[in-house]
């Protein structure tokens, strides 16, 4: 019977290690990502996400979703046509290793971005993004909850308004990333954006 336990043991370890995939050979595979997420994940240009140190199963899953065209991501789509599921795990192990940049945000957009980050509006119903992405901005590894903090402010813009819009719904049944954009204006968007560029 130990012996049993032991080797399911070893054996969800080692589906384990499979899963969270295999950093260096996922640099091997970045030579396409370079372009416009840069050598280390940090990108050039507010356009394209900065994904050093985002977690591996949200990079997994966005990468996946891109795939199958759940997500609508033209460029992207291109890039990963012909890659397996092992070669996106590979990839996003390699780029949870990486050390993301930080800006500073707009000093006039901080007091309401924080608000917005910490507290959420209760008038408008929109919870604190805390429950979700943590205090800090780091997200949640284990429920795949994305890293924010350091992310370009454009970037961060543009997916709150994709979201509010419908236009991306890739946000699983309970809409939740729909629901908590949909009542934010641009103003606010902007500004819990800048707050997050320089949280750290």
């Amino acid at each position: 019977m130990l012996r049993l336990i032991s080797g399911i043991g070893l054996l969800m370890l080692a589906l384990t290690a499979v899963a969270q995939g295999d950093a260096a050979r996922g640099e091997t595979l970045t030579m396409m990502c370079v372009a416009c997420h840069g050598q280390d994940g940090n990108s050039f240009a507010g356009s394209f996400p900065n994904i050093a140190g985002q977690n591996q199963n949200y990079l997994v899953k966005q990468m996946q979703e891109i795939q199958s065209g759940e997500r609508p991501a033209l460029l992207m789509t291109g890039m990963l046509a012909d890659m397996s599921d092992q070669d996106l795990r590979d990839l996003a192990a390699y780029y949870a290793t990486k050390t993301a940049s930080h800006g500073s945000a707009d000093p006039a957009r901080v007091e309401l971005g924080e608000s917005i980050y910490r507290s959420g509006i209760a008038r408008k119903g929109i919870a604190a993004c805390t429950a979700c992405h943590s205090p800090t901005g780091q997200g949640n590894s284990l429920a795949g909850f994305p890293v924010l903090a350091g992310q370009w402010p454009e970037y961060t813009q543009a997916q709150l308004k994709a979201f509010r819009s419908g236009e991306r719904h890739n946000d699983g049944d309970d809409r939740m990333m729909r629901l908590s954009a949909m009542d934010l204006n641009d103003e606010e968007i902007a500004a819990v954006a800048s707050y997050l560029y320089g949280l750290q």
